[in-house]
C-alpha cells in the first residue's frame, strides 16, 4: 500500500496516540496534534494527504476547523470523528464539505478504507491541477523553460507562485543558465504582463551614462543633454525592470538604486521633482552579492533589499538529462526558421552532448544545435567536445545513461512517426508491452506526438 501523508487532530492524547500508531502501522506517515489551531499551520494547498479530525475539541472544534482547512484548499479531504455523531451532526458536516463522518468507535480496517478513497481524490485533484497548469504554461505567450528534471520542475512551480506575489526577485545563475528567460517568465505570468518589460545591462553601459539610464534626465542636466530623457524606471512604469548582470553596477549608482527601490519614487539627473514607481524589479547576478559584498564591491543594504525572493537556476552539468529534450527543441526552432530538414541525432552525438560539462550552459548548447542544423551530418560532434571526449558522464551512474539513451531513442522514433506505437514498435524491434511500459516509465504519453 502507498504511504500518504495524514494530519491527524484530537484533544483526547490517549485516541490521538492509538490511532496514529495504527495508521503508521498501516503504511501512512502521520502529524498528530492535539489542537485545531496546531494542525491549521500545517495546511497548505500543496498538501498531498488526508486529515482526520475529531469534532468536539476545545478551543477551536472540527467543523470550525474543516471550514478554515476549506478556505485554504476547498478540494482538501477531511475526515470528520464524532463520538455522539447523529443525523443532524452528519448533515451538517457533509453540507459543510466534510469528505466523511465517522462514529467512535470505529474499527482499523473502517478507518483505513476511508483514508485510501480520500487519498485516492485527493490524488487526482492534484494530478488534474498540475495537468491544467502545465496546459496554462504551454497556451500563455511567452518563454518556455524546458526540462522534466526534478529541479527544474520545482523552478517553474517557484516561478509560478512568485509570478503572482508583488515582490523584488533576485535570480542567480551561471553565465548562460536563462537568467533572462526567468525574468521574462515571472513578467509574462504575472499581473503586469500588459506592461512594458525593460531590462538594461548593468555591466554593459558606461558608469558616466548609468544615471542617466536608469533615472533619466532633463534637459541641459549636463553637457549635450539638450532635450528631456525619461530613463528606464519610469518606461517600465506599472511593468518589470529587469537588471542583468547587477554585479557590475558601480557603486556610485547602487545608492540611489537602493532608495528607489525603498521609496518608489526617482528624480531625473537635473530635476528635484520625485516621479513616483510602480513596478517589479527583477535583479540577476551570476556571482554570490553576499560575497561581493564582503569584498566591498557591493553594498550589503542593497543585497538584502533585493533578496526578498531568490530564484537559482541550475547549472546545465546538474541536469543532464534535460539535454536531448533541450537540444530537440533547440534544433526543431533553428530549423523551422531555416526552413530545412533535420537528419536524426545519433547514439554517438548523443553521448558527447551528455559527457560535456557545457561552461556556456543552455546557451552553448543552443549555438551548438544551430550550426547542427546548418551543416547537417556533416557536423562534427567530436569536435564540440573535444575537451572532454575521454570524460565519463559525471554524476550519471551507468543506468542513467543507459535511461537517457534509451528515453532518447523511443521519444526521436515517436516524433519521426507521429505517435504510431506500431510503426515505432517495428523500428526498434520491441513488443507492445514493453514499449508501453517504457513509455509510461519516461513520460512519454502518446498524444505529445500525434500530428
Amino acid at each position: 500500500m502507498s504511504t500518504a501523508n495524514i494530519i491527524l487532530v484530537d484533544d483526547e492524547k490517549a485516541v490521538r496516540d492509538a490511532t496514529a500508531q495504527s495508521l503508521m502501522l498501516a503504511g501512512y506517515e502521520v502529524d498528530a496534534f492535539g489542537s485545531a489551531a496546531a494542525a491549521l499551520q500545517k495546511v497548505t494547498p500543496e498538501f498531498e494527504g488526508v486529515i482526520i479530525s475529531d469534532i468536539r475539541m476545545p478551543g477551536m472544534d472540527g467543523l470550525e476547523f474543516l471550514q478554515r482547512v476549506l478556505h485554504i484548499d476547498r478540494d482538501l479531504p477531511v475526515i470528520l470523528v464524532s463520538g455522539h455523531a447523529d443525523v443532524a451532526t452528519a448533515v451538517a458536516a457533509i453540507r459543510k464539505g466534510g469528505y466523511d463522518l465517522l462514529e467512535k468507535p470505529f474499527s482499523n480496517t473502517q478507518l483505513v478504507e476511508v483514508i485510501k478513497r480520500a487519498s485516492d481524490k485527493r490524488r487526482l485533484t492534484l494530478e488534474n491541477r498540475a495537468l491544467k497548469e502545465a496546459l496554462e504554461n504551454q497556451t500563455r505567450p511567452g518563454p518556455r523553460i524546458i526540462g522534466q528534471t526534478p529541479v527544474i520542475m520545482t523552478l517553474r512551480k517557484m516561478i509560478s507562485r512568485v509570478a503572482t506575489v508583488d515582490a523584488d526577485v533576485l535570480i542567480m545563475g551561471e553565465t548562460g543558465t536563462g537568467k533572462e528567460l526567468v525574468a521574462r517568465s515571472l513578467h509574462e505570468q504575472s499581473k503586469r504582463r500588459d506592461h512594458n518589460y525593460v531590462a538594461i545591462n548593468c555591466a554593459a553601459i558606461p558608469e558616466s551614462l548609468l544615471d542617466s539610464e536608469l533615472f533619466g534626465h532633463e534637459a541641459g542636466a549636463f553637457t549635450g543633454a539638450k532635450n528631456r530623457r525619461i530613463g528606464k524606471f519610469e518606461h517600465a512604469n506599472g511593468g518589470t525592470l529587469f537588471l542583468d548582470e547587477i554585479e557590475g553596477m558601480p557603486l556610485s549608482t547602487q545608492a540611489p538604486l537602493l532608495r528607489v527601490l525603498q521609496e518608489r519614487t526617482i528624480e531625473r539627473l537635473g530635476s528635484n521633482k520625485p516621479v513616483p514607481l510602480n513596478i517589479r524589479v527583477i535583479a540577476a547576478t551570476k556571482t554570490d552579492l553576499k560575497e561581493a559584498a564582503e569584498r566591498e564591491e557591493f553594498r550589503l543594504d542593497l543585497y538584502y533589499r533585493l533578496n526578498v525572493v531568490t530564484l537559482e537556476i541550475p547549472p546545465l552539468r546538474a541536469r543532464r538529462e534535460d539535454i536531448p529534450l533541450l537540444f530537440q527543441h533547440f534544433v526543431l526552432v533553428a530549423a523551422a526558421r531555416c526552413e530545412t530538414e533535420v537528419p536524426p541525432l545519433n547514439s554517438k552525438a548523443l553521448h558527447v552532448l551528455l559527457g560535456h560539462d557545457w561552461p556556456g550552459n543552455i546557451r552553448e548548447l543552443r549555438n551548438i544545435a544551430e550550426r547542427y542544423v546548418l551543416l547537417g551530418e556533416a557536423y562534427n560532434f567530436d569536435l564540440a567536445a573535444l575537451m572532454n571526449s575521454d570524460e565519463k558522464l559525471d554524476g550519471l551512474s551507468l543506468a542513467e545513461q543507459v535511461a537517457c539513451f534509451e528515453k532518447t531513442l523511443i521519444e526521436q522514433a515517436l516524433n519521426r512517426h507521429k505517435g504510431n506505437t506500431r510503426e515505432v514498435m517495428e523500428v526498434l524491434d520491441l513488443p507492445r508491452k514493453t514499449l508501453a511500459d517504457k513509455m509510461k516509465k519516461y513520460g512519454l504519453e502518446r498524444g505529445r506526438f500525434e500530428g
